[in-house]
Parts: structure tokens; C-alpha cells; sequence
């Protein structure tokens, strides 16, 4: 039986319902969103580089999209990505009648909520004293207030039920806990956020004219970090999950808040503090119970006494010391149309998961109008003078105590004759303990008698002196304090090596070599490859394979990429490795594949040659990579993106003198030809409308709907598999043939 043709209907453009656009989607999306293109001649230029301001590559909220202005501070800003990613945590423990209040002036999320965004970066300038005794001060310094318990558990799957582009949910599916939504970790919702941000961006470059006039950008920003890169980057490393492993997101301090409300102040502080030490919302044994307890007094300043609201501030501080802080708030509302209103801030560091359901919220209601909730300029002031006080009188104060004591008590004896000795008995205790020892589990699951690790449940316990040495490096870290940091992780390598303690060992690994790299130090090829490229394998290996922690793994390799990046020269192709190696892992999904094949491109670019002639560069390969990250955008129907990588290797082409932008081998230009001519039939099926004065005539043009079999492949499949021009082939042309290219001749 043959089959029936396909039955078309046309239905005209201006039948089609319009649906105006998201004031508060749009800002959600402003961290990705491009300028206005050009794209009369794919050839005959190059897109402007988009990036963030010098002080923050990877901040949402400081990102400019004219790159003219624009000028990129490298080193600066992959410390400060480090800096704020790994900083100390404050739980906020709030009682009824507070977050009663919060709400009442707009916060559902409480308290907390309306702290977040003041911690990510204190105002003013915050002093640290080393372990040496130096102080040094820091003017980016930031906590992060979370939940009490948050982290823990699995991260929530909120994109189940959703499909390609939307964020529904299945009907009947339960409604997400808001606490389980700040527990990061997720890699297919962090490529899903960046598959939103994608589709925005699209969306928006189609609706401009691109009818104008070209822009060009400078040499030196040419490697500018993608922003869909930078937002990847920044949703892998927000809410860390809680981890028995390492101790960034354990809590350093716990913000116990009343009201002037409540009726029996004292008391309810108390049952706040049982609750978070012996009740319901204790942490896990693993989690050191001594962490900083600050007390804080919400005083209503629309309803309540003030001098009341003082003789209660004056007994909390004879009952529970002098970490206490009397913050003055209104209960009332404002409203953006009062004249002393302040926008609340957006928050930066907010996990996939939260920006996954905040999309999907806006997508539901459609709302119009940019709810963001406001403040008075009193109650900003007082915010910003509490968190101040907290951070430089009571967090970093405790923070140094707690180093110096546990680097007198622990460390330094680990550090002795004696401690060495230790260490090495652990190691062959085996072979003079006693038959019950030997065989397997001793006294609380520990694998012998001489270990702190228990083995079946898998972590030491917080009094443990492994343990406490972690903690100890931890707080150094977050402290900026390298070098303490560095001499911490590695002595405590070889313990949990002893131990097989397989996650402990590859996330001391994994923090030996990042301190490593952020200090001062230069070091050469030799012993990088010694120390820091061992390092990266040991921790990636133990991650993927002994560990099955997939995160873990590619935040290890990411940040040691971003790192040697930095270091310039040589180490510009260990970070290219690093990131073939992320490749190959096979975890990330595609979107994660064409951003880290970009990022490997610009590793490459990265390194510079030597002389005029520039020897020793490795414009060949960047040239490669980016044309790989094209197909891999290709496959994804993404054609903005994949233009610009192509404009890229095409550009590189032709700076290094290679007569008409002709491609040196004819592989390699069969390939790119067939890659340009999949990127205009796809732009023309997309947008290629005719246009009467830059506008699409309504009855020009219409929209034809066909009802036939459906081809079930999502993507159109990579081109660089076929006719004969497969990866290995393709890199095998590039060292076989010769070519006038002096600048690779090193390679």
C-alpha cells in the first residue's frame, strides 16, 4: 500500500496569538543575555566577545554585555570564583514570631531568606590573621547563610516530569520542599538551567534586526570566558552538598533569632539551641557540634518598645555573653513606589534546582511584573551593619581561635618525630595485631584497632583527630591562608590513604593541589607533573571509580583547569588535558561537552609563542577545538553558538597568514565547509523570513503544518564521525601533513 501524501495546512502568522515578554524571566536570564549581532557576513567578521566586568568573570550581577568596555583581569577573577565558592557557612535558626515578621514584610523564605544576599559580600573591608601572626586584609570577602539542614540528602530532581524548553511538572506530583531546593550537586539541572538561558538568548537575538552596522573586538578579549561557561561554572558550585568528606558546608556558626514579639524571650532561645544540639534538627555525628552560636534580637520598629526591646538585648547578653546583636527592622511592608525603597538583591550563588523553580513558577503565572520584594534604606543599613559585625567580630575571631588551637593541640604533634612514627605504625598494625583485630572490623566498625574510621558507615567521627586536622585545613582555606591549608591536606593524605578512606584520601588530594596553585609559587613542568597533574588523578580517579561521587570528580577537574589556566605557559596544555579529561568521562550531558570543548579551545589559545614568529604556540589546536565545539552545538540545533566558535577557528585562521582564510588541509576543509553549510540551512529554516524595511510582512510569509511520520532523533547527528572524518583521522591529518604554519612547529 503506498503512503498517503502529507495533508498541509497553512495558517498565517497573524492568526498566531502573541505572548509579550517576561519582565521577570528576562531578569533572571541577564547574566547570559547577548547584545545585538550582525550576521551579513559569517567570514567577513567576528562577534564581539561577550564577559563579565574585571572584578568578577564569573558574578551574575556585575556582567556587562558591551565588550568594548570591557576589560578581563584573568588571575583576578578565577581566585575570586575559588575565594567565594569555598567560604564559611552561617545556619540561621529562626524562631515563629521572626519569620512571622519576615513574611509580613514580604519574605516568605524568613529570615534567612532576607540575610542571603547581604553575606555574599561584606561591605567594607574584612582583616584575617594568618597562622603566622600577619594580617591581611580582604575586600571580596563572603559567608553564605543557609538553612540549618541544608545539604543534606540527595539533590531534588525538579526537572523530572519536564520537557525540552518547559519547566511543568506531571500532574499529581508532589509540590518541592523549598529546603531541599538549596542542596546542589545535580550536573543534568545544572545543563538543563544552561539549556534555558540558551534558548532565552536565541529567542532574543532572533527578534532583533540584525541589519546594522559590524562590531569588532580586541585581541585581548578574545579569551573572554562564555558566559553560559560562567553560569555553568557558578551553579556547580553553589550549595555544596553536606558531606562527611570535607567540611565547607558544615555550619561555622548558627544565628539564633527572636523577635521583641515573643512573650518568653529567654526561654524560647534556649529551646532554639536544645533543638539544634540534642532535638530534631541536630546534625549528624560527623558534623562538629562546636560551632559559634550568635544570638540575635529582631526588634519591630513599627509596633513594639524600643526601651523594652533594649533591657531584653541587655539580658540576653548577661545570659548567653556578648554574641548578641539588636537589629532594628519595620514589620511594615514597602513597596517600590515609597521613597526611601531598595530592590532586594538577586542572589548570585543559588543552586540549579532554585532557579529551575523559580523559571518554572514564572512560566506558570506569567506574571508581568518583577515581584521582588523591598526594603527600606533603614533596615538595608541595619542588615549590612549586623552582618558586618557578625563576620569581623564573631565569625573570623572564631575561626582563627579554632586554628590556632587545633594546630597547637592536633597538628603540630602530627608534625613531630613522634607523630611521624605513629603514622607509620598505623600502616603495619595489621601485621602485629591480634587475629580478632586482623580479620576485619574492631570496636564501632573501625577496619582495626589503631584506625578512627569506620569503615561501614564510612567517616570518621567529628572528635576524631583526622577529623579535626580536616576541619583545621578547611578553615585555613576559607580563610585564605594557603600555605597552613597546603601543609594540612598533605600530611593528612597519607593517613586516610593508611585507612582507605577512599573519599577522604581523594578530597585531600583534591584540596593539596588547588592550594597548591593559589599560592605564590611558581613552579615548572617537572613538578607540576610530580605533584599537582598526581594529585588531579589520584582525587579524579577515586571520585569516579572507588567513589562513585560523578560531582565530585568534575568539580575536581574544573577548578584545576580554571587553576593551571592561570599559571600561563606550559600549564596551559595541562589544563587542556584536564579537560579532555572531563570529556572523556562521559559524564556531562551535551550542553556540558560543547562548553568544555570551548573552554579547551581557549586553554590552547591561551598559551603564547615565543619570538616573532611566535614558536610554540598552539593556535593549530585551538583552532581544532573549536571547531568541535561547533559540531557539538550543531548536534543540539544550537546555531548562534555554533557561528561563533566557527567565526573563531576562522578568525585564528587567518591571523596566522594563511592566504584567503584557506583551511591547510583539505580534510579539515571539507569538514568546516560541511559544517557551514549545515549552519545556513539551519538559520534559514529558523529565521530567514524576506523583510520590507526591516520588518516581516504578515501576509508574506506563513506557517505550514504537515502530518506525517515522526523521526524520533531529538538532534541532528554529529558530522564529525562521518565521511571518513573521524576524531582520531582528523587530529592524525593534522600531525602527518606539513604546512607553513611556523607558529605550531613545537607541537
Amino acid at each position: 500500500m503506498s503512503p498517503q501524501p502529507p495533508v498541509e495546512e497553512s495558517v498565517p502568522v497573524s492568526t498566531l496569538p502573541f505572548r509579550p515578554p517576561n519582565p521577570s524571566m528576562s531578569s533572571l536570564f541577564a547574566s547570559t543575555s547577548p547584545a545585538p549581532r550582525s550576521r551579513q557576513s559569517s567570514h567577513s567578521r567576528r562577534a564581539p566577545a561577550v564577559g563579565a566586568s574585571e572584578s568578577d568573570l564569573f558574578s551574575a550581577s556585575t556582567y556587562q554585555t558591551d565588550s568594548r568596555s570591557i576589560k578581563f583581569s584573568q588571575l583576578h577573577d578565577t581566585r575570586n570564583l575559588i575565594s567565594r565558592t569555598f567560604v564559611p557557612h552561617i545556619a540561621v535558626h529562626a524562631s515563629q514570631d521572626t519569620d512571622e515578621i519576615m513574611r509580613e514584610k514580604g519574605f516568605v523564605g524568613g529570615l534567612r531568606e532576607l540575610l542571603r544576599p547581604f553575606g555574599e559580600t561584606i561591605s567594607g573591608k574584612v582583616t584575617v590573621r594568618d597562622s603566622a601572626g600577619l594580617g591581611r586584609t580582604w575586600e571580596d570577602f563572603g559567608v553564605r547563610f543557609v538553612g540549618l539542614r541544608d545539604g543534606l540528602g540527595d539533590p531534588i530532581e525538579v526537572s523530572d516530569g519536564m520537557n525540552r524548553g518547559t519547566d511543568s511538572l506531571k500532574e499529581g506530583q508532589p509540590p518541592v520542599n523549598p529546603a531541599a531546593l538549596r542542596t546542589g550537586g545535580n550536573l543534568t539541572q545544572i545543563e538543563h538551567v544552561v539549556d534555558r538561558h540558551l534558548e532565552f538568548a536565541e529567542t532574543m537575538e532572533a527578534a532583533h534586526d540584525r541589519d546594522g552596522e559590524v562590531s569588532t573586538a580586541e585581541n585581548d578579549q578574545r579569551s573572554a570566558l562564555s558566559p553560559y561557561y560562567s553560569l555553568f561554572m557558578r551553579r556547580l558550585l553553589s550549595g555544596v552538598p553536606l558531606s562527611p568528606h570535607e567540611t565547607f558546608s558544615h555550619p561555622v556558626a548558627s544565628v539564633i533569632a527572636i523577635s521583641s514579639r515573643n512573650l518568653t524571650p529567654i526561654d524560647t532561645l534556649r529551646q532554639l539551641y536544645d533543638s539544634s544540639s540534642r532535638g530534631d534538627l541536630r546534625l549528624p555525628s560527623w558534623v562538629h557540634g562546636e560551632y559559634l552560636r550568635y544570638y540575635v534580637l529582631v526588634h519591630d520598629e513599627d509596633r513594639d518598645d524600643p526601651q523594652r526591646s533594649v533591657a531584653l538585648f541587655e539580658a540576653m547578653k548577661r545570659h548567653f555573653g556578648l554574641h548578641c546583636h539588636l537589629l532594628r527592622l519595620r514589620s511594615s511592608q514597602c513597596l517600590p513606589t515609597d521613597d526611601d525603597s531598595l530592590g532586594h538583591q538577586k542572589c548570585d550563588w543559588i543552586t540549579a534546582a532554585e532557579e529551575l523553580a523559580e523559571l518554572r513558577r514564572l512560566d506558570r503565572d506569567n506574571d508581568m511584573e518583577d515581584a521582588v520584594p523591598c526594603l527600606f534604606e533603614t533596615d538595608a543599613a541595619s542588615i549590612r551593619s549586623f552582618v558586618r559585625e557578625l563576620v569581623t567580630q564573631s565569625v573570623v575571631p572564631f575561626m582563627e581561635r579554632c586554628i590556632a588551637t587545633w594546630n597547637d593541640q592536633v597538628a603540630s604533634r602530627r608534625r613531630g618525630l613522634s607523630g611521624r612514627f605513629m603514622s607509620l605504625s598505623k600502616k603495619w598494625t595489621a601485621f602485629g595485631s591480634s587475629s580478632r583485630n586482623a580479620t576485619g572490623i574492631g570496636a564501632g566498625g573501625a577496619s582495626d584497632s589503631s584506625s578512627n574510621y569506620d569503615s561501614v558507615q564510612g567517616y570518621y567521627r567529628a572528635d576524631a583527630p583526622e577529623a579535626i586536622m580536616r576541619r583545621l585545613a578547611d578553615f585555613a582555606f576559607m580563610l585564605r591562608d594557603w600555605k597552613l591549608a597546603h601543609e594540612t591536606y598533605d600530611m593528612l593524605r597519607s593517613d586516610f590513604n593508611n585507612d582507605k578512606a577512599w573519599k577522604y584520601h581523594a578530597g585531600a588530594n583534591e584540596m593539596t593541589a588547588f592550594s597548591a596553585l593559589l599560592g605564590q609559587n611558581k613552579t615548572n613542568a617537572k613538578t607540576r607533573s610530580e605533584t599537582v597533574d598526581q594529585m588531579l588523578d589520584t582525587a579524579s580517579y577515586s571520585y569516579m571509580t572507588r567513589c562513585a561521587a560523578p560531582y565530585s570528580a568534575i568539580r575536581c577537574l574544573a577548578l584545576g583547569l580554571e587553576l593551571l589556566t592561570l599559571r600561563g605557559g606550559s600549564a596551559t596544555d595541562d589544563a587542556a588535558r584536564w579537560g579532555t579529561r572531563i570529556l572523556e568521562s562521559r559524564i556531562l550531558g551535551t550542553t556540558g561537552h560543547a562548553l568544555f570543548s570551548e573552554r579547551i579551545a581557549q586553554c590552547y589559545a591561551a598559551r603564547k609563542g615565543a619570538g616573532s614568529e611566535k614558536w610554540g604556540s598552539r593556535s593549530r589546536k585551538s583552532s581544532m577545538w573549536w571547531v568541535l565545539a561547533a559540531d557539538a552545538w550543531l548536534s543540539q540545533d544550537r546555531w548562534s553558538q555554533a557561528e561563533t566558535c566557527l567565526d573563531e577557528a576562522d578568525w585564528r585562521y587567518r591571523t596566522r597568514g594563511l592566504a584567503g582564510g584557506a583551511l591547510p588541509f583539505a580534510e579539515m576543509e571539507a569538514f568546516v565547509l560541511e559544517l557551514r553549510q549545515v549552519l545556513r540551512q539551519t538559520m534559514m529554516s529558523s529565521q530567514a523570513m524576506p523583510r520590507v524595511n526591516g520588518k516581516v510582512p504578515e501576509d508574506a510569509v506563513t506557517i505550514e503544518e504537515q502530518r506525517e511520520p515522526l523521526d524520533h532523533r531529538t538532534h541532528r547527528k554529529s558530522l564529525s564521525g562521518i565521511n571518513g572524518i573521524s576524531f582520531n583521522a582528523f587530529e592524525a591529518g593534522l600531525v602527518g601533513q606539513k604546512h607553513s604554519m611556523q607558529d605550531d612547529s613545537f607541537q
